[in-house]
């Protein structure tokens, strides 16, 4: 039988992401995939801020574009880096058990361990103005909440080489995603895991996602039989919050579900990329409910002001006053 055409970006995490989505669809189906690495232009242009070059669609245009054309049968991404909306033809049938979705502290190797205390009681142990890398505004603006002496600064690239820019001294710690760490068997380097209410993760974040054409029913058939239920809805929920409210990388939306039974939780949050201003709001529902379930918390946050806020971000890095 012919093997599947899987597209992947290059990275690391990337391969590790496509090889394991690989092994699963051979031990479910019997069904071989060929891996295709495509580079994207957020793989090339590592040292701007993601909103001046079309946000989260730089990782993803071009591994799509391949999909349209028949170069590759499905792609496989970190969920959290692709748009909320997808390109009409073009269909989510599987994701992976989620892993750990909530942020880490990286420390440079050989540093005194940090304390076992509450985040937002981590910022005396850091220090009076810490040197903080990271390549996320919502990071950014809900950790300046908790940091508030924090001195945040664009770091952007592949996990390996955030990690030697932090041990030869570009800044004093990174934050970084705990999934992409362990993935990476890293996970020797986190210093300490931030909880989900103080920074409330990305929507996606720690998901493996498959994306195939939607009317390619032979891919989907095999895709199906990897796919894991309860992820996938909460995937549901978390990208109907962000799609509702216009988000992408370039503002500080966080939403997180879930998921006990046939019951999904979801948490959201919008926060002022100085992090003064944070609006919450928190539901659950039926699983089968998850798309509604997201868009109510959305609903309910611009009802809280969220537009506002999401405008002035967005102006704001646009105009490159902020680092992602």
């Amino acid at each position: 039988m012919t093997p599947l055409k899987l597209g992947t970006r290059g990275s690391a995490l990337a391969r590790w992401q496509a090889e394991t989505v690989a092994a699963e669809i051979l031990a479910r189906s019997g069904r071989r995939c060929e891996l295709v690495v495509i580079s994207t232009t957020g793989d090339r242009l590592t040292d701007v801020s993601l909103s001046t070059v079309g946000g989260k669609n730089v990782f993803v245009k071009e591994i799509e574009q391949a999909l349209f054309t028949g170069d590759i049968d499905l792609a496989v991404h970190s969920a959290k880096d692709m748009p909320a909306e997808l390109p009409a033809g073009l269909a989510i049938p599987a994701v992976l058990p989620r892993a750990d979705a909530r942020d880490a502290v990286i420390l440079p190797a050989g540093s005194t361990p940090l304390p076992a205390v509450p985040t937002h009681e981590l910022g005396d142990a850091l220090g009076p103005s810490p040197r903080v890398g990271s390549g996320s505004v919502r990071r950014v603006a809900q950790l300046s909440r908790a940091w508030p002496t924090a001195q945040f600064q664009l770091m952007r690239s592949n996990v390996g080489t955030r990690l030697r820019k932090l041990d030869a001294g570009d800044c004093d710690l990174l934050i970084l995603a705990a999934a992409g760490l362990t993935r990476l068997g890293y996970q020797h380097r986190i210093s300490a895991t931030i909880d989900s209410d103080t920074c409330v993760p990305a929507p996606g974040q720690g998901i493996i996602a498959i994306e195939s054409r939607a009317d390619d029913e032979e891919t989907i058939e095999v895709l199906v039989a990897i796919n894991d239920t309860a992820t996938k809805a909460a995937l549901s929920a978390e990208r109907a919050v962000v799609a509702r409210l216009g988000g992408g990388c370039q503002v500080p939306i966080g939403a997180f579900a879930e998921g006990l039974g046939d019951t999904l939780t979801l948490r959201a949050v919008v926060t002022s990329l100085d992090g003064t201003r944070v609006l919450r709001r928190s539901g659950s529902g039926p699983a089968r409910d998850a798309h509604q379930l997201g868009l109510a918390m959305a609903e309910g946050l611009l009802e809280d002001g969220a537009g506002p806020l999401l405008d002035v971000a967005r102006m704001s890095t646009t105009a490159g006053d902020s680092a992602p």
